[in-house]
């Protein structure tokens, strides 16, 4: 539990035993798009325009940075407990720009497939 400025009190999400807290998925996303919109750029048979890589890449940067989160708790409780990590926030953003760019290239090569 935690108080904003205004005093009111907040709560993370909670998703099965978990708290999913708002940076984490904020890294993950930002991370994501950055890693979407880099991958696309880099090769131009996967390039989805610029709208395209950031949307997919912020797809698929939110779904592997949960997934590693899962995978590694050690990360999870290091947000969940307010003490932000150096190794966790870099963990988040590499999990996040990998998934970005990961999902990019799935969609740019099902796309240039299927044309």
């Amino acid at each position: 539990m935690a108080f904003s400025r205004a005093g009111a009190v907040t709560r993370p999400a909670v998703v099965g035993q978990r708290e999913v807290r708002m940076e984490q998925i904020l890294i993950n996303l930002i991370a994501g798009a950055a890693g979407g919109g880099a991958a696309g750029k880099a090769s131009p048979n996967f390039d989805l325009g610029t709208a395209g890589n950031l949307i997919a890449g912020a797809v698929g940067g939110g779904v592997l940075g949960q997934i590693l989160s899962l995978a590694m708790p050690a990360i999870t409780a290091s947000f969940a407990s307010g003490n932000f990590s150096v190794g966790g926030v870099i963990a988040n953003l590499v999990s996040g720009g990998a998934g970005g760019a990961i999902l990019t290239i799935l969609i740019g090569a099902l796309k240039n497939r299927a044309a």
